[in-house]
């Protein structure tokens, strides 16, 4: 196959959604389908020995919540899928974020029950900052939850975004019928535990056919025909263009857990869903079609093997093709590096390959040259813009339990905070570790993986700050100065770059009027 077609034939997306939504579930029955498992992992239940593949942490499994972006690649009638799984849980919405910036379009999964939710919206901000091309599924049809028509124009006004149905739902609950593809013109009944082989479609060509009455009963029959004469008079045929555009989204329904309304909705999806994009870089736009390679460091996960004490960088291809053995530019470190053993993902399970193409998402195997957001080339120097770094809310003092564990617990830090989950700091005058992040449920990880993973016990200590700002000046006396005046207040993170420790935004404002020459940043960005 050409250069050009193996580009052509690639999709990169993330499934996006509030916690509980669907989304792991929902992976694996993609996985089901492009052939890459053979048995359905049960995300809580522990009936089922099997945990879901992509949730391959120690605490995932536990606590049956997605904390890490899982990445997983398989084929589907001859497109290959490279799927994001990201976490739905607010605290660790960075990583959810960055993920968004190395896929082309996105699924989002809404909960038929719970409707549109807090998460589900900052997502949807996030892709629309983006424009982001956005399918929907609304899942969980076979339990009771809001009517159909109901839920539309909730998601609509909550998500400021034009739904468009491509299947339609015959009654919800215990009522359950099945759905109706609007554009394949067919009927999928529903019963319960279908399994994913089954394909059982009934086309029906007229409404009015009797036939539909005999399956549905005339009152479900009659409700079907009024729903679709309405949906068809409003919506039409779906616009590709608008969907690409991400002015209108098509809308699918069914039951994950039950497989049901999953193959329609991947039909859809590989025959519409948006190819490898050109990309935004910071000298000029990258070309996806270029023969040169580039692409960007999106995530670092420590500990992938727990059995190694391995680092992958998540690498995903913007342009030209990755071969393994070749020498690439790292463009922050201005040197050349090569890779040995570059693998593709199911999860956990890790397969070296030879060669990648736009579109893909490659791990790299890291010995610590590789932070966030950085750059490999075939020698030009640019960076890829737009991929988020925030600023810390909830600070709190590292407690090493055990000093004779000091060095593993250095080393465990300096680990996990490289993937972009937390930030690190050093108090000045004090060798005081601090850490920095967006939610409340990642010291938890933190905590566990640095004992699991590191054999480092630590307890967190609450400290009272409201923000961290990166610091600079054309003046470095006055920097200097700064520091000394306020060393309680001050430290540097993990790359020797000066911080200041806010206690209260009153507190902040005083010291920006109080001090013209010193420049006071929200984000690590500037020192890329």
């Amino acid at each position: 196959m050409n250069f050009k077609d193996e580009i052509l034939r690639r999709r990169t997306f993330a499934i996006i959604s509030h916690p509980d939504a669907g989304k792991t579930t929902l992976t694996e029955k993609f996985l089901l389908f492009g052939g890459a498992i053979q048995v359905a992992g049960a995300v809580k239940s522990n009936k089922i020995k099997k945990s879901a593949t992509s949730d391959f942490m120690e605490i995932e499994r536990q606590r049956g919540i997605s904390v890490a972006t899982s990445v997983m690649s398989f084929e589907y009638k001859n497109i290959l899928i490279n799927l994001l799984d990201t976490p739905g849980h607010k605290d660790f919405a960075e990583d959810t974020y960055r993920t968004l910036t190395a896929v082309d379009s996105v699924i989002l999964v809404v909960d038929s029950v719970n409707g549109v939710e807090d998460q589900t919206r900052r997502l949807m901000e996030v892709c629309r900052m983006r424009d982001t091309p956005v399918i929907v599924f609304i899942n969980k049809m076979d339990r009771d939850g809001k009517g159909r028509f109901d839920l539309l124009e909730e998601i609509e006004k909550e998500l400021n975004i034009s739904l468009h149905p491509m299947t339609w739902p015959i009654n919800s609950g215990k009522e359950f019928k099945g759905v109706y593809n609007l554009h394949d013109q067919n009927l999928r009944l529903f019963s319960a535990n279908t399994k994913a082989e089954d394909d059982e479609t009934v086309s029906i060509s007229n409404l009015n056919d009797a036939e539909l009455d005999e399956m549905l009963g005339e009152k479900d029959a009659a409700i079907l025909r009024e729903d679709v004469e309405l949906v068809d008079g409003v919506n039409g045929e779906l616009n590709v263009d608008d969907y690409l555009k991400a002015k209108v989204s098509p809308v699918f329904f069914g039951s994950a857990i039950n497989n049901f309304g999953v193959k329609e909705m991947l039909d859809t999806f590989i025959r519409i869903a948006p190819v490898p994009q050109d990309r935004e870089a910071t000298t000029r736009e990258v070309e996806v079609m270029e023969p040169k390679l580039s692409g960007f460091v999106f995530k670092i996960h420590a500990n992938l093997d727990p059995k190694h004490r391995d680092r992958i960088a998540f690498f995903r291809v913007c342009s030209g093709r990755f071969e393994r053995n070749k020498y690439y530019h790292h463009v922050r470190l201005d040197k050349d590096v090569r890779f040995s053993n570059p693998y593709s993902f199911l999860a956990r399970e890790k397969s070296v390959i030879e060669d990648a193409y736009a579109g893909d998402v490659v791990g790299l195997f890291d010995t610590g040259n590789f932070k966030i957001g950085d750059t490999l080339t075939e020698g030009e120097d640019f960076f890829f813009t737009g991929i988020p770094s925030f600023s810390p809310e909830i600070f709190k003092e590292v407690v090493n339990k055990d000093p004779m564990k000091t060095k593993q617990l250095e080393k465990g830090l300096l680990q996990l905070t490289d993937e972009g989950v937390a930030q690190l700091f050093t108090q000045f005058g004090g060798t005081k570790k601090i850490i920095g992040c967006v939610g409340e449920l990642q010291f938890e990880v933190i905590q566990y993986r640095l004992l699991h993973e590191y054999g480092a016990a630590v307890e967190f200590r609450a400290l009272p700050f409201y923000k961290a700002c990166w610091l600079t000046s054309g003046d470095t006396k006055k920097l200097e100065d700064f520091t000394k005046f306020k060393q309680a207040n001050t430290g540097e993170d993990k790359d020797g770059h000066i911080v200041y420790l806010a206690q209260s935004e009153w507190f902040l404002n005083t010291e920006i009027t109080n001090n013209p020459e010193i420049t006071f940043h929200f984000s690590s960005e500037i020192h890329k």
